[in-house]
């Protein structure tokens, strides 16, 4: 798979969701060897969902994600939950693999993760 396909899969999945009502890309850029994308997406109950992914082209031909961001807020744009790589929490189980929760002041440990388990884990939030 290339850079390029990985990101069709992605619009495609952002296309065909039914947790998704909408999405803009806002950004996208990709190369034989890297990417990144950027966009952001409405979801069927109004709440939104940015995120951000950089990727780059295994020596075996596979996309890894290698920086990431998803940051999912309610319709008055109050954070629900957020998970990122950004290397911030060293303290974290998982480093630099986190996610931010709305009741929660600390970080809790998280896993490498890409779009297609977040919009897993929200439709299963969602129903």
């Amino acid at each position: 798979m290339t850079i390029a396909e990985y990101f069709d899969a992605l619009k495609t999945r952002l296309m065909t969701d039914p947790v998704v009502a909408a999405f803009h890309v806002r950004r996208e850029r990709s190369t034989s060897v890297d990417g990144y994308v950027r966009a952001r997406v409405t979801l069927s109950d109004n709440s939104q969902l940015e995120f951000a992914e950089y990727v780059q082209l295994t020596a075996d031909d596979q996309i890894t994600v290698v920086t990431y961001n998803y940051h999912w807020a309610d319709a008055a744009n109050q954070l629900l939950q957020r998970w990122d790589n950004t290397p911030h929490h060293p303290e974290v189980s998982g480093f630099p693999h986190h996610l931010h929760l709305a009741t929660e002041d600390m970080p809790a440990p998280g896993q490498p993760i890409d779009l297609f388990a977040i919009l897993d884990i929200i439709a299963a939030r969602l129903k």
